[in-house]
């Protein structure tokens, strides 16, 4: 790392990721925009080469991979037929009876041929997934970055289904595909084997998930919240998972017919809520606004104004912009002229408008800032550090814990683009 320049490093990896875009956006989504987001922050901020004080700190970071044991007698397998997997550190002192799981994020594949793509990546097979990962952020064992959770037992969930672990066999492809949808199978084997280690125990509890992995803490916060023991405290976070079903641009409803696709190709409406499935289609099940309606768990949202994952792929996806009039704005938000950022401030207000209901509801908590983002808490430099994003002077670690301890109710929207010194706004260009 010390030898490589992490700009040219991000220009390749930016033009890895316009191809993908062209072939099929949902494979590698989220997954991208985070090693974006990574190597954009270390080239503004950390020297080259690395000391050694931070190299340790680094490794001490780094959790190992289990494979899902019982996984294969259950058929709980990823998209290619490999053993599912996660990260587990132990809690200590006062977390000992303490949980958090982290599902990972990485978008959805909506047809067999962006499946099969899949397949042959860390989102669709173990057999891609780093052997060792980092935990920093809401994952972190360090107080001084995450100062409520950091002694809990930490649970990173890796995500190798394609459709927020929420897909069924009876949808599965015999025509020599060899693609599995276990998504549901999956999520109730890993919830078995970490109930079996000591979740059975929890005394307090909190299942998050970032992007496509917020989407499943959605889905399943009820049924997390119904395998643990009554007296327990168990809520769920969803971070950047709160996804609009709105129009683009050219007036195309991409998302909804994306999410459609996902829905009718892996069986997804099995795992949606039922009352929701008997009123209306469901791929509108499969979008946030609806799924909090009927929720019971304590739920809170972190969410960006301003997604730049959501302005890219449902405001401004690449078909909607032939002419390249957007190129600039969607990569950049200092590039958008007048009329562009008011077409993103509406976006904005529909955000807001579809938390309306929400924002009644005592028991939950928003932390909806003006940044140009995507998934905020699994770093320490969005999470919790001296230069994190804060609102009303709160970081969203500080906001989370007082909305999961009770400190205070945490309603915390942010002021229109671009009223925040603090935000961490992505750069494209």
């Amino acid at each position: 790392m010390a030898n490589v320049n992490p700009n040219l490093r991000l220009r390749g990896l930016l033009l890895w990721w316009r191809k993908w875009g062209k072939m099929d956006w949902a494979i590698a989504a989220t997954g991208f925009s985070t090693i974006v987001f990574i190597l954009t922050y270390l080239s503004r901020r950390l020297p080259l080469p690395l000391d050694p004080a931070a190299t340790a700190l680094t490794t001490d970071n780094l959790v190992g991979l289990t494979l899902l044991h019982n996984a294969t007698d259950r058929g709980a397998l990823c998209l290619d037929g490999s053993l599912p997997g996660y990260h587990f550190r132990k809690g200590f002192g006062s977390g000992s009876n303490s949980w958090l799981l982290h599902i990972e994020g990485g978008g959805w594949c909506n047809t067999i041929a962006s499946c099969l793509e899949r397949k042959s990546t860390a989102l669709g097979s173990s057999k891609y997934m780093d052997h060792q990962v980092r935990f920093s952020g809401i994952l972190s064992h360090q107080s001084s970055q995450n100062p409520d959770f950091f002694n809990w037992n930490k649970v990173k969930i890796r995500y190798c289904d394609g459709a927020s672990f929420a897909g069924h066999p009876q949808h599965e492809f015999k025509n020599g595909t060899k693609l599995l949808f276990r998504g549901q199978l999956i999520w109730e084997a890993l919830l078995d084997e970490l109930l079996a280690i000591g979740l059975f125990n929890a005394k307090q509890a909190l299942l998050s998930g970032c992007s496509a992995g917020g989407l499943a803490t959605l889905i399943h916060c009820d049924d997390f919240r119904e395998r643990l023991p009554k007296d327990a405290t168990v809520k769920c976070l969803a971070d950047a998972g709160f996804f609009l079903d709105e129009k683009d641009v050219l007036g195309n409803y991409t998302m909804r017919s994306f999410y459609q696709d996902v829905i009718q190709l892996q069986g997804v409406a099995k795992s949606l809520q039922k009352n929701c499935i008997t009123r209306m289609d469901p791929y509108k099940c499969l979008f946030p606004q609806e799924i909090i309606k009927e929720t019971r768990t304590p739920i809170f949202l972190v969410n960006p104004a301003y997604d730049f994952w959501q302005i890219q792929h449902i405001v401004v996806p690449d078909a909607s912009d032939p002419q390249g009039y957007w190129k600039r704005c969607r990569m950049n938000l200092r590039y958008c002229n007048p009329s562009q950022m008011e077409i993103l401030l509406g976006f904005r207000s529909s955000l807001i408008k579809a938390l309306s209901d929400f924002q009644q509801k005592k028991e939950g908590g928003l932390f909806i800032n003006s940044c140009f983002s995507h998934c905020q808490t699994w770093m320490a430099e969005t999470w919790h550090s001296s230069t994190s994003p804060r609102i009303n002077g709160k970081t969203i670690a500080e906001s989370v814990g007082d909305w999961y301890f009770n400190r205070n109710m945490v309603k915390q929207i942010d002021c229109p683009y671009p009223c925040n010194p603090t935000c961490y706004n992505m750069d494209f260009t």
